[in-house]
């Protein structure tokens, strides 16, 4: 639904704009972006950035980071370059017209959510936001979620090596992503997941850009 309405706006500016500005598209899909899911992943991606690089190896410091609501010079960072990254693969998108990757890195990072919630523990013993979320999922979840994704890209990307592809590539990512956060804190909490769907989210454009 996130991923339709940004390309669904993208697309109606496309064919009735009078004049051509992906940039400022790609700012607009930013910001949309942003207020539709009210910064909730890109919180985590800066909760986890801060914990991961700041943490200095000790799982307990690191939990205690990303749980602290201040930003530190890491997730600062993490937030810049990945709007950044944002704005530049929207704004290449949607001067080439290839929009449609909007849909896949939607799909895809969103699977990614399930797929870490149903391979990995949850983290914190003190519970979270995210704990109901990631003990309840299971193999079933798991399987739903990819079996729905590999449909919706086909769908929306048609029988086409390179959408299939990435998604071979960001589930590989997202094994490695979590199996990285079970070493380090011993599973996975709501920050990582969130962090986790912003990475999929960012890597999945820059493809389809770098593919455009």
């Amino acid at each position: 639904m996130l991923g339709m309405v940004l390309y669904s706006i993208a697309v109606l500016i496309e064919r009735y704009g009078s004049q051509p500005w992906p940039e400022g598209v790609a700012l607009l899909l930013v910001v949309l972006a942003v207020i539709m899911t009210r910064g909730l992943h890109l919180d985590g991606l800066s909760d986890w950035a801060d914990g991961f690089w700041g943490g200095c190896g000790d799982k307990d410091r690191t939990l205690a980071i990303m749980k602290d609501s201040q930003i530190g010079t890491f997730g600062g960072a993490a937030l810049v370059i990945v709007l950044l990254a944002k704005f530049v693969c929207f704004s290449r998108l949607v001067d080439t017209s290839e929009t449609h990757w909007i849909l896949i890195a939607f799909v895809v990072s969103r699977s990614m959510q399930a797929v870490l919630a149903a391979s990995h523990p949850y983290a914190r013993s003190d519970g979270g936001t995210a704990r109901s979320f990631v003990e309840d999922a299971g193999g079933s979840h798991r399987a739903v979620v990819l079996f729905a994704s590999v449909v919706l890209i086909v769908l929306f990307g048609g029988v086409e090596i390179p959408p299939l592809a990435v998604f071979g590539g960001a589930w590989l990512i997202t094994i490695l992503f979590g199996k990285w956060a079970t070493r380090k804190i011993g599973g996975v909490t709501g920050d990582i997941i969130g962090a986790g769907s912003e990475i999929i989210e960012t890597l999945v454009l820059a493809a389809g850009a770098v593919l455009a």
